[in-house]
């Protein structure tokens, strides 16, 4: 295997912290800063960081929220301003891996830490309350620009000085845009629902998702290589 690196680019935590919103209050964790130095990344979150909803964040399936740099761009053209670091709530801000390029599944290591990646992101109202902008979390959904999840493998220090390096990767293929595709689009493809459930690292929500749009009907989903 060639090696596949990613660049970290900023390494981001915070706490949750009350947003103004139309003269609501809304408690969340999404508004991170970048951290210089090493971090200790434990199973379900970096040292600093914590999620206000844990129900929707956080855990063990979503323990680092990753989001690509190459997206700045877009958004700034498309939102008409400038974006901030760590704009879109993510641990990490990487250069040099997309969403078409990552499977669930992949493990990487990144300092002494060993992760592996579970799911797409899966924006929520709070992005579109940061920025005011109503349907921001169906943009983010529709462009297929949504980051990723990973979960820890290996507990160990991190730092922006780290590459997150390919160790492993995942035999069925099933990348972050696909799984956003047949999440978000092509809903009722049973058959690439089946693919996807066989990636025995998907995380636990996405599972539930995806098994209980094949209703009742009987599903194999023991992991396969593609093709088999």
């Amino acid at each position: 295997m060639s090696q596949v690196q990613a660049r970290i680019l900023s390494v981001n935590v915070g706490q949750p912290q009350v947003l103004s919103y139309k003269e609501q209050e809304v408690v969340t964790g999404i508004c991170k800063q970048p951290v210089t130095g090493p971090l200790y990344l434990s199973k379900t979150q970096l040292q600093g960081d914590a999620q206000a909803d844990l129900k929707y964040h956080g855990g063990v399936d979503k323990a680092v929220c990753v989001y690509a740099a190459e997206h700045y761009p877009y958004w700034e053209k498309t939102l008409g301003r400038s974006m901030p670091v760590s704009a879109f709530g993510e641990n990490l801000t990487i250069e040099g891996l997309l969403e078409d390029e990552v499977c669930i599944g992949d493990i990487y290591q990144i300092g002494d830490a060993v992760v592996q990646v579970t799911q797409p992101r899966q924006p929520c109202h709070k992005l579109a309350k940061r920025y005011d902008v109503n349907d921001l979390a169906v943009q983010v959904q529709d462009t297929g620009y949504t980051g990723f999840y990973l979960r820890v493998l290996q507990e160990g220090e991190i730092s922006q000085e780290d590459p997150m390096t390919l160790i492993e990767k995942d035999p069925h293929g099933v990348t972050i845009a696909f799984a956003n595709q047949i999440m978000h689009r092509d809903k009722k493809n049973k058959q690439a629902i089946k693919r996807i459930l066989m990636v025995e690292a998907l995380s636990a929500s996405w599972r539930l998702s995806f098994t209980k749009r094949l209703g009742d009907e009987e599903i194999d989903t023991a992991p396969r290589l593609q093709g088999s």
